[in-house]
């Protein structure tokens, strides 16, 4: 089984998830990379912005870039035609998460043309150019056993060095503001626990622990302030949701880009985790540290 560092010297990654999303997006990364903390980003490669960051990651090489699958509410990369049973009549991608779950389990199509579309989007990063840091997933949809299994033996075909599972410390989360002991986070728990274990098992290495899940769209700097003072250990992973606005197709409306944002960029955010003397860097970056 592939761990990470695990007693090793701490190592913390800080990713944008949604990256080609949107323009606010887009913009967003760029600036919280440059001027922030934020060290990598996660490529939506079917969605309307797509092109916009590969221009962003191409003049921006420090920026380590992974793939960001795209399986439920936005848009695929294979036709319609050629995944009927996971699109709406819109042509996006199902919303009906326990239904589409529940499909996928029992029919074989259902799973034939996931499998598809998991390796369209695979092949579309592919042809970018861009070294592949990581893969993660839009609403941790792979957290399904059978996703899991298609996600993680396409990984592994494509040389994909880290998968993000969204393994949550509960305990320091409500530590820090009383949160992240919900009913889904105790739900999830095993079933993370249990993805982590497979994807070490086929060889990828995954992050000691990850930060977003409790927060997701609310990451303030106040949050992230509290995590710098308590990272543990390893290779921590933080994801965030920024975007220099809120009015674009695929936005969640409880979402709290600007602060997100906000809590990437603010000086008094930096020179905390400077003064943490832990690298952050990329996942590709901890790869070659591992070998």
């Amino acid at each position: 089984m592939r761990s990470a560092l695990g007693d090793a010297p701490r190592n913390l990654v800080v990713t944008a998830d949604d990256f080609g999303l949107s323009r606010e997006v887009n913009d967003a990364v760029e600036f919280a990379h440059r001027d922030g903390i934020l060290t990598a980003a996660s490529l939506m490669v079917g969605s309307p912005g797509a092109g916009q960051a590969l221009e962003i990651a191409r003049r921006t090489p420090s920026l380590r870039v992974g793939l960001h699958l795209v399986l439920v509410e936005a848009r695929p990369v294979l036709p319609a035609v050629a995944i009927p049973d996971l699109v709406t009549k819109s042509g996006f991608l199902r919303r009906d998460l326990a239904r589409f779950g529940l499909d996928i389990a029992v029919f074989p199509r259902v799973r034939r043309q996931l499998a598809a579309e998991i390796e369209a989007q695979f092949a579309a990063f592919q042809a970018t150019g861009l070294n592949l840091d990581h893969v993660n997933a839009h609403k941790h949809f792979y957290i399904h056993p059978v996703i899991a299994g298609i996600v993680i033996a396409t990984a592994v075909k494509y040389r994909a060095g880290f998968l993000r599972v969204p393994h949550e410390d509960a305990k320091m989360i409500a530590q820090i503001d009383g949160t992240g002991q919900d009913f889904t986070q105790h739900v999830m728990a095993p079933w993370t626990a249990w993805l982590k274990a497979r994807a070490r098992n086929a060889g990828l290495h995954t992050p000691d622990q990850v930060f977003g899940l409790a927060w997701s769209g609310a990451m303030t700097k106040e949050r992230v302030l509290a995590l710098a003072a308590r990272l543990p250990p390893g290779i921590t992973e933080i994801y965030t949701h920024p975007a220099t606005g809120s009015d674009f197709e695929g936005a969640a409306s409880s979402y709290r880009y600007a602060d997100e944002l906000a809590a990437l960029t603010a000086p008094q955010i930096v020179a905390a985790f400077d003064a943490t003397g832990i690298p952050r860097c990329g996942f590709a970056d901890i790869r070659r540290k591992l070998q």
